[in-house]
């Protein structure tokens, strides 16, 4: 079985520490965290330490952290040719100033209230050693049928397009939700069109699937909208998304 050690105790560390424990080829050796009340709910608190001296060797370190405590905290291992690994999308595998290094990072959004299915999540891993990248494929595949050999500049446009697909569409729903309010209208009746439109890009381009008065050129319609729209952000934000289709 491969041993593995867990540095953090975040989303990202809370989910990777339950899929380790119900994987049958993983061992989950330690957890470093500072903060303990975060992961006795899913480990006994023998496993679980606080201090850096405290750890043992294991076939992979994977940090878990913020990216700003990522280098501090691969920099405080105290254990010699240790494979250590993070999860972050946008800081590059060069941060971690070690011999043996990689990275393991999950193209997904978490919360540790909402389960995710790790078989469909991309997993996209990096190392520089051969013998490396090969331990930590097997530890990906063993978690997804979804795994990429991907290097730190193509991870970064990764993260940058997962933005725009996922945080910016959210924000989008949430101005949506406050039109909805403003107008007394329930935000659910939007909720069919939200999951048809993420559906018709599984089988259509982006471009393909585009709809709406943006796209068919309609200006009387957008004038209308631009009338509705009383805050000067969202009128700011609608007038330059329908700028940017009609661009296309």
């Amino acid at each position: 079985m491969v041993t593995i050690t867990i540095l953090g105790s975040g989303k990202v560390a809370h989910h990777l520490i339950a899929n380790i424990l119900d994987s049958d080829q993983l061992h989950l050796q330690q957890i470093y965290a500072r903060n303990t009340n975060s992961v006795t709910d899913l480990v006994p608190e023998s496993i679980v330490v606080h201090d850096m001296a405290q750890l043992q060797p294991a076939d992979i370190f994977i940090i878990a952290v913020s990216d700003s405590a990522i280098e501090e905290v691969s920099a405080s291992i105290p254990l010699a040719n240790q494979f250590v690994v993070h999860t972050s999308g946008t800081i590059p595998m060069s941060a971690l100033k070690l011999e043996r290094r990689g990275v393991l990072y999950m193209l997904q959004s978490f919360t540790k209230e909402k389960e995710v299915d790790f078989t469909s999540i991309p997993f996209c891993i990096e190392a520089n050693h051969k013998e490396d990248f090969q331990l930590l494929e097997r530890i990906a595949v063993s978690f997804s049928e979804r795994v990429y050999k991907i290097s730190s500049e193509q991870r970064k446009a990764i993260h940058l397009a997962a933005v725009f697909v996922n945080n910016f569409t959210n924000h989008m729903f949430t101005l949506g939700e406050e039109v909805c309010k403003e107008h007394q209208v329930p935000f659910e009746i939007l909720k069919p069109l939200i999951a048809e439109t993420a559906n018709k890009i599984m089988e259509l381009s982006p471009v393909e699937a585009q709809t709406g008065p943006a796209s068919r050129g309609d200006q009387n319609t957008i004038n209308q909208h631009l009338t509705l729209l009383t805050d000067s952000t969202k009128k700011e934000i609608y007038q330059l998304i329908t700028k940017s289709i009609q661009n296309r």
